[in-house]
């Protein structure tokens, strides 16, 4: 057994839509290599800083991220590599191990996939696009969906007409 710490940089598409690694940013991994009967068993921690926008708001947010790996590297014509399906299981190729797949696959499937700013983040107006942090509390717009103008108009006449039929009941009597 064999412990490595290391700062390695970041690959190119470490990211998801809205956050990711920097390529070259740095990965600092604290890994623990063991030998076993199949291969080489990697399991350890990755820790790297996040850049991207936030979900709601689209201000510019960092984070830490710090993710749990383990994977096995088997030797090449072990038995086990013959009957892997979904490729969970590396080889080693002239005892070496190539971790940026399984590093990028671990921080890839930890990102979040709506990172906030911060958890109370009110996002931005539906309707002109100012931040609602910013603006007053009571922020709204009395537009009405232009799809929706039709009704409205019905609407209005069908109050009107009511309320001149109780004018003329009122007068009537």
């Amino acid at each position: 057994m064999r412990t490595v710490t290391r700062t390695v940089p970041a690959p190119a598409d470490m990211r998801g839509v809205l956050i990711g690694a920097l390529p070259g940013s740095d990965l600092v991994l604290d890994l623990r290599l063991e030998s076993v009967s199949e291969g080489v068993l990697v399991s350890g921690t990755i820790r790297v800083t996040l850049t991207g926008e936030c979900a709601r708001c689209l201000d510019p947010l960092t984070s830490e991220l710090e993710v749990d790996i383990q994977q096995l590297f088997v030797y090449p014509g072990n038995e086990i590599d013959a009957d892997d399906e979904d490729d969970e299981i590396g080889l080693l190729v002239d005892d070496y191990v190539d971790l940026e797949p399984a590093l990028r696959d671990a921080v890839v499937l930890a990102l979040p996939l709506a990172p906030v700013c911060r958890e109370d983040c009110p996002g931005l107006c539906p309707d002109c696009g100012a931040r609602l942090a910013d603006v007053e509390a009571g922020h709204g717009h009395d537009e009405v969906d232009p799809r929706w103008a039709a009704l409205r108009a019905i609407g209005s006449e069908q109050m009107t007409a009511t309320e001149g039929q109780r004018i003329t009941d009122h007068q009537e009597s």
